[in-house]
């Protein structure tokens, strides 16, 4: 499990998958959890989540461990403690709070994808960016556009980068596709961009 694939130039061992507490009112949104999953144990690519057994987090979960794949979770002593954890995963990381979680999860991963949530979600995917704007980390955040799921967040960005509050240069830390293969060879690809990206003029 999770060798390097010498094929590619970003080692992708484990990614973090970012994603709702719910399952939303569209099946396309858990259909694509459910595919997502079964791409990433086709590609020996192990999951880190935030450990829950509901949502859209949960489809992941269990689509994965049923096809055999590595499942980390990461879940806050106060969520697990609402006998919301999933109990049949690789591993399950308690942590104190939401700040752990986040740095675990990306301490174990190596690049970021997100599908369709609310307010957790893009909670994590900005800090994610943010890091990695501020060089703390150099990892790719992929948003999987779900039937057009995030074509209003990904206008805001143009329009902030349009009038000069996010620097062009920081739209290369971020995939943006429909497509799961697509997602999974960009971010096995793409070069992460090293110049400064975030400093004012």
């Amino acid at each position: 499990m999770n060798a390097v694939n010498l094929d590619y130039p970003n080692s992708i061992k484990r990614l973090a998958i970012y994603c709702g507490a719910n399952t939303g009112s569209d099946p396309a949104y858990k259909a694509a959890a459910v595919s997502l999953a079964h791409t990433l144990v086709r590609e020996n690519i192990g999951i880190v989540y935030g450990g829950g057994g509901v949502g859209l987090m949960g489809v992941v979960a269990d689509a994965a461990i049923a096809a055999g794949g590595e499942v980390i979770g990461v879940i806050p002593e106060a969520i697990k403690a609402l006998e919301l954890g999933h109990t049949q995963l690789t591993e399950l990381h308690t942590v104190p709070d939401m700040h752990s979680r986040k740095a675990m999860m990306l301490a174990l991963s190596d690049a970021v994808i997100a599908l369709p949530g609310g307010f957790g979600t893009m909670d994590e995917v900005f800090e994610a960016l943010t890091w990695s704007q501020l060089d703390y980390h150099r990892k790719l955040c992929g948003f999987l556009n779900v039937k057009g799921f995030y074509d209003p967040l990904f206008q805001w960005i143009d329009h902030a980068v349009a009038v000069e509050l996010i620097k062009p240069i920081n739209l290369e830390l971020t995939v943006r596709t429909h497509d799961i293969d697509e997602m999974i060879y960009e971010l096995r690809t793409r070069p992460f961009p090293l110049a400064q990206k975030w400093m004012g003029r």
